[in-house]
């Protein structure tokens, strides 16, 4: 079947084509990546995730926390944050010359998004097109767009998240509403929208969600000029052939989040993309590790490999009396007052003969078992945290009221704002939390990418439009 090709949308009152780069944080997406996408036609997406800033010769400034308290680091994580996107878009607005569109990216489960959103478009919000936002329910969305006139375009898994959205506060700003971002919760990278009703093993056709959301915007009065953004496992569009000009979808765009990953202009180490060339089907791993509580998607290095067995050597404890049959752990330390069934005993004995000595106790009355040096690593980070996350499992930190979840700090998760930093600044990814889409694997085989060949942004899009 030949290619449709497509055609040229109006958003923000200009033509641009319908490819949206999708934003990617920490630092995985930037001004270079953005701005080269929107000079390319397209809509180019700044991650307003704790963005970088730059010193006077051009160099990412660390960004640092010596404060005391929690709550003072993440002041200071906000301030960061809006310094950093405020930078990024200048920058990206300056590359793009006029050409296509400039976004932000926030998740509004990030520490302090709102604040951040309206630090940033207040600074700089005349250079903004609008605004995309997943990682929760973001009721709070048009009423900030409707304040700094702006579109926005929620992202979104099913037409029930949306139904919801619109029904609470999306109907009242109905004007500045661009787009919806359908995310494919089963193939897209990064965090996602799967639900508790939805079987993370069992990925689900995207058309006919994609139709149902159409169904309930139209079923709702939502404009037919609002487009749905088909995001999570595009690669090559002729695969999505029946998908443009198809009247029951309506006006569609697509999202690209990992084929960006490896331009001239992506801003993530070298070290990264060479490591994405060499991913295979089946190594992205759909995981509930992430400190935020959503299922998410990365590569299974040997940090991801580590959460997973940690999860493994796992078992239920008991108070004295508690349970029938219960014996203590060990008649030392700690573990004395962890009582566990006798099998799980000789299970935990095992453990501790290869090393993983340290029992730490989870919020769901279970002991995982890690060597010192890991335990004395989760708990330095667990006290260093500096509210990257409204919610953060791992910490039991909350952005607001007395900042604390009440909960027990889960040592199963990790410092997300930790490794992603790492990773984007130069730090190994078998060391850290690599997303990708898990359409990855694809890298190694498309031909585009053959020799070793990196192309600039501008390549990859003319490339994208012929659908291949």
């Amino acid at each position: 079947m030949t290619f449709k090709g497509l055609q040229p949308i109006v958003y923000g009152g200009k033509e641009v084509w319908p490819l949206v780069e999708g934003g990617k944080g920490v630092s995985a997406t930037n001004h270079m990546s953005s701005g080269a996408w929107a000079a390319a036609g397209g809509i180019g997406t700044v991650s307003a995730v704790n963005a970088d800033s730059y010193d006077e010769d051009g160099n990412p400034i660390p960004q640092v926390y010596p404060q005391a308290t929690r709550k003072e680091r993440f002041e200071q994580l906000v301030r960061y944050a809006i310094d950093g996107a405020t930078e990024q878009v200048n920058r990206a607005y300056e590359i793009a010359d006029g050409r296509g569109a400039i976004n932000i990216n926030v998740l509004w489960e990030q520490g302090g998004a709102q604040q951040v959103l309206e630090g940033v478009l207040a600074n700089c919000g005349d250079k903004i097109t609008g605004v995309t936002c997943g990682a929760g329910m973001p009721y709070k969305l048009a009423e900030i767009a409707q304040r700094f006139n702006v579109h926005y375009l929620p992202i979104v898994s099913s037409a029930r998240a949306f139904r919801a959205l619109w029904k609470r506060s999306y109907s009242k700003v109905p004007e500045l509403l661009a787009a919806v971002v359908y995310e494919d919760p089963w193939l897209a990278g990064g965090h996602n929208g799967l639900s508790n009703a939805e079987d993370p093993t069992k990925p689900e056709d995207p058309y006919p969600r994609v139709k149902a959301l159409r169904e309930t915007m139209r079923a709702e009065g939502v404009s037919e000029d609002t487009a749905i953004v088909m995001a999570g496992g595009v690669w090559f569009l002729r695969e999505w052939n029946d998908w443009i000009d198809n009247p029951e979808l309506g006006k569609i765009a697509f999202q690209f989040g990992t084929r960006p990953l490896l331009t001239q202009e992506s801003p993530i180490p070298q070290v990264w993309k060479d490591m994405l060339r060499t991913v295979e089907p089946g190594d992205v791993l759909l995981h509930k590790f992430s400190p935020t509580g959503f299922y998410s998607s990365a590569v299974k290095t040997p940090f991801l490999y580590d959460l997973m067995h940690r999860s493994e050597r796992q078992i239920p404890i008991f108070k004295r009396d508690e349970e029938e049959g219960t014996v203590p752990l060990s008649d030392h330390g700690k573990a004395k007052y962890f009582w566990v069934h006798p099998g799980d005993q000789r299970k935990a004995q095992s453990w501790m003969h290869e090393g993983f000595t340290e029992p730490l106790k989870t919020p769901d009355n279970t002991v995982v078992f890690v060597t010192p040096e890991s335990a004395e690593q989760i708990r330095a980070d667990q006290q260093g945290c500096m509210g990257c996350l409204s919610h953060c499992q791992f910490s039991s930190w909350k952005d607001h009221d007395d900042h604390t979840t009440g909960r027990l700090a889960d040592p199963r998760s990790f410092c997300i704002q930790k490794t992603l930093q790492d990773i984007a600044h130069g730090g190994d990814p078998d060391n850290n939390l690599a997303f990708a889409g898990h359409a990855a694997y694809r890298f190694k085989q498309d031909p585009f990418y053959s020799n070793n060949f990196t192309p600039t942004v501008k390549q990859l899009v003319e490339r994208i439009l012929t659908g291949d």
